[in-house]
């Protein structure tokens, strides 16, 4: 069995019987994120992608959104994305703001992500009108490496799966790691742990197979009591009680694809720092195979 917190690509829904997530699909995230620009205003929409399965399955959720709304992804179709070895992005801006968009989604990781934003600075373009993903959103600050300076993405957003953490949640993190900068997918790798420890609990051994047989019951596809958190959940197991886990990242049981059935995708805004801030939490169904 494998369990991923973070992994996110469209096409890994369903991928196997013993493969599940507890970080929904990028339908829901691209849904998300396209209806964003699109309530910020954005008709004409392009996507700075790269030619990665993440990135690719992306786009094509935003685009999709963005042309069924009557808009258009004026950059960024089937075969106009990037290298992502690519490190020179000056024809790549230039093309892009050359078909006039209202809004830019950069779908990347963080390795491209800061070389294009010094290129899209250097091509005078809004950045206030930029969206980063989940695999690029970071606090990139005012130095180092990845820095800019300040204010440079004042007014950008992002988005990012998954319930914004509690400040209790926060706090346990950061007593494991103080060193922690941001709480991405610490939920979601949080509820894969309880789910996995669980389904071997109610299996009666912590094998592949006992846990791949009980991942659907305790997270609570078969419905049962509401319970929260290892000691709770754990005694309703022992009991021979029926549970529905009430995740931390807010995702519901699993779907027949091993897919969380509901998830929240957070809305974030950069500030003069370049540093991201909590907006809002849109809830969204995850499709089943």
């Amino acid at each position: 069995v494998e369990v991923s917190g973070a992994s996110s690509a469209a096409g890994l829904s369903g991928y196997s019987g013993v493969y599940f997530r507890t970080a929904p699909p990028d339908t829901v995230q691209g849904d998300a994120l396209a209806n964003l620009m699109i309530s910020d205003g954005a008709a004409n929409v392009a996507a700075i992608v790269f030619n990665d399965p993440y990135g690719t399955s992306l786009r094509d959720v935003v685009e999709g959104v963005v042309t069924e709304s009557g808009g258009t992804l004026v950059y960024g179709s089937e075969g106009q994305e990037f290298d992502p070895n690519e490190t020179n992005f000056q024809a790549i801006v230039a093309d892009t703001i050359a078909a006039s968009p209202d809004a830019i989604a950069l779908i990347a990781f963080t390795t491209q992500s800061p070389l294009i934003v010094r290129e899209l600075v250097a091509q005078g373009y809004d950045m206030s009108k930029v969206y980063f993903v989940d695999g690029n959103l970071q606090n990139f600050g005012t130095e180092g490496d990845i820095g800019f300076p300040a204010g440079t993405l004042t007014g950008a957003k992002g988005t990012l799966p998954g319930a914004f953490p509690t400040e209790e949640f926060q706090a346990r993190m950061l007593e494991v790691d103080p060193g922690l900068k941001d709480f991405s997918y610490g939920a979601e790798s949080y509820d894969a742990t309880l789910l996995v420890a669980l389904a071997a609990l109610k299996g009666g051994e912590a094998t592949g197979e006992a846990i791949q047989a009980n991942m659907a019951a305790v997270s609570g596809a078969d419905g049962g009591k509401e319970c929260t958190g290892w000691v709770e959940c754990s005694e309703l197991v022992e009991g021979g009680e029926d549970i529905i886990y009430t995740a931390v990242s807010g995702v519901g049981p699993f779907n027949d694809a091993n897919d969380p059935s509901s998830a929240f995708i957070g809305i974030y805004e950069f500030d003069e720092t370049n540093s991201y801030s909590f907006v809002e939490a849109i809830q969204g169904e995850v499709p089943s195979s």
